[in-house]
């Protein structure tokens, strides 16, 4: 009789390269910088995991719509967008007062960058967008930026970054409130009772 053989199939990883578009970009700036290659994350918090850094060392990149402009906003990945904030910030800048400010869905930023379903990229200029950083960022003087790919990211000075993005410079991030759960009386009784029926 012959022998079965079963094959388990692999599961395949989702691995995205490094964009051509943005190599280029970065060569022709001349801007050290590093490219750090890593696991597939989709998270900001996988990402200061894997690459083994502080959450304030991973430039977070947000596109935002602001009434009909967009926008790559660039924040650390240990603060929230304060959305009043930036769009006092953004309309400084323009010298046009922004009402509605918001984080439009992934269909729509793909219609406006004509870019291909991915990460985001943190180098707006490369899609002729203007570039917002939040002064937090600065305070760890290098940090991971975002490339457009889930395996890569780009490793450089911050000063250079929005040197090189002609980035406006706000206060618009605010940090990350973790809530804590409250343990009702009926929660530590339960707990309580737990702990004597295992002695």
């Amino acid at each position: 009789m012959p022998v079965k053989k079963t094959i388990k199939k692999k599961s395949k990883k989702v691995t995205t390269k490094l964009p051509a578009k943005l190599v280029k970009y970065l060569e022709e700036a001349g801007i050290d910088h590093e490219v750090l290659e890593h696991r597939t994350v989709y998270t900001a918090l996988d990402a200061a995991a894997t690459m083994k850094k502080k959450m304030n060392e991973i430039a977070k990149a947000l596109y935002v719509k602001a009434d009909k402009d967009y926008y790559v906003v660039v924040l650390p990945a240990d603060q929230n967008l304060d959305f009043p904030k930036l769009a006092k910030c953004l309309s400084a800048s323009s010298e046009k007062p922004y009402k509605v400010i918001k984080i439009p869905g992934e269909k729509i930023m793909l219609n406006a960058l004509k870019i291909k379903k991915g990460a985001v990229s943190a180098f707006g200029n490369m899609h002729k967008l203007p570039v917002a950083v939040d002064k937090g960022l600065i305070k760890v003087k290098k940090a991971a930026f975002g490339s457009g790919s889930f395996n890569h990211s780009v490793e450089m000075a911050v000063k250079d970054f929005i040197k090189l993005e002609k980035a406006i410079v706000g206060s618009f991030g605010k940090k990350k409130v973790v809530k804590k759960q409250k343990v009702t009386k009926s929660k530590r009784l339960s707990k309580k009772k737990t702990t004597k029926k295992k002695k």
